[in-house]
């Protein structure tokens, strides 16, 4: 796999971890969660991005 994409997969993944563990210490719905889920999202859609090229 290229390496943009290995740097992105790692960020994705810390990512998820520590939306996981903000929402086993709040709720689904506070805000904190809610951000860490935006900020997943936009890691997301920039992998998509690149898997389109």
């Amino acid at each position: 796999m290229p390496s943009p994409f290995c740097g992105l997969l790692e960020e994705i993944e810390n990512q998820r971890n520590d939306m996981v563990r903000l929402a086993s210490e709040t709720s689904l719905s506070h805000h904190k969660v809610i951000e860490a889920s935006k900020r997943l999202d936009r890691l997301l859609n920039k992998y998509h991005l690149l898997l389109a090229r």
